[in-house]
């Protein structure tokens, strides 16, 4: 059983989260975490949602890795290590989620309820199994207050996913709330900043405009990111569908039979046309992985300096 919270082990431990679903949490966490597992580092992506959607993202579903959340569910109960999954990409572990933590929320919640902690366990948990990696990130569940409570008293680093609408800014404020309350606890909790997320490229003013109101919203607290993650449903279908990130899928993309060598060989069987759109999606996603560790590294080289 460990009590105390690695702060330092979980210095480049980024929550993504926000108050409300349907804006991106999962596929962000997915494909920023196979970007960074590309580029070399070591990292490891925690599911704390109960849907465990992330393992569709990653493939890890179909081939029979997930526990549901069962052995992250005991292990957060008392603050000990949780075992990954090794390998679901080079230099990618996963600790998967699923209907366990529904479990785990409940245990958490009602030591909250009866001054016996609560969250503190499930950040001593991720602090135990950070240390080996460079990067860790966390995909947190729209719903759950005393989960996404636990993913910010472990985390260093706080990313928001958000559309234009409404809906999307309430969830925002939602995170505004528990992020002031997780700092009384975890003061260099920090927010990177907000991520528009399923946006049309070409609605240049609508995006101009959703840009103006959350600066407004946020009164300063921390930036609207220059990377946005367009809306392009056959990419995301089909990377999904196939397991695949869009880095991956765009891969998959230009190595694939062109339309005329599908037609002169139909004896090979028909191939169904991958969406040529994952390119500029993949894109949105690398722009999105370099500013968000840029931003960390500098404010890492900020607190380097000496006074």
């Amino acid at each position: 059983m460990i009590d105390a919270i690695d702060r330092a082990a979980l210095r480049r431990t980024v929550a993504v989260v926000n108050g409300k679903g349907g804006v991106g949490k999962t596929s962000i966490t997915a494909n920023l975490a196979g970007l960074y597992a590309a580029a070399g580092y070591r990292v490891l992506a925690v599911d704390l949602d109960p849907q465990g959607n992330l393992g569709n993202d990653l493939g890890y579903l179909g081939a029979g890795l997930s526990d549901d959340g069962a052995a992250f569910q005991m292990a957060a109960t008392v603050g000990a290590a949780p075992t990954p999954v090794r390998d679901v990409r080079p230099n990618l572990d996963v600790v998967p989620g699923g209907e366990q933590l529904h479990d785990l929320a409940a245990v958490l919640q009602s030591r909250r309820l009866t001054g016996r902690g609560g969250v503190e366990s499930l950040a001593a948990s991720l602090g135990a199994v950070a240390g080996g990696y460079d990067l860790v990130l966390l995909d947190c569940p729209p719903g759950s207050d005393v989960l996404q409570a636990g993913a910010l008293a472990a985390a260093r680093w706080v990313l928001v996913p958000s559309k234009t609408d409404d809906a999307s800014r309430a969830g925002l404020r939602e995170v505004a709330r528990r992020f002031v309350a997780a700092r009384q606890t975890n003061p260099e909790l920090t927010l990177i900043g907000v991520v528009l997320f399923g946006v049309n490229p070409s609605a240049r003013r609508v995006v101009a405009q959703a840009r103006e109101t959350l600066v407004q919203d946020l009164g300063g607290a921390a930036p609207v990111l220059d990377a946005v993650i367009r809306h392009v449903e056959a990419a995301a279908v089909d990377a999904r569908g196939r397991g695949q990130l869009v880095h991956e899928l765009e891969r998959d993309v230009h190595t694939a039979p062109k339309w005329y060598e599908r037609l002169r060989h139909p004896d090979q069987g028909r191939l169904e046309p991958l969406a040529s759109s994952a390119g500029p999606l993949a894109e949105d996603y690398q722009r999105l992985a370099e500013e968000v560790l840029a931003r960390i590294v500098a404010v890492e080289q900020t607190a380097e300096v000496p006074a």
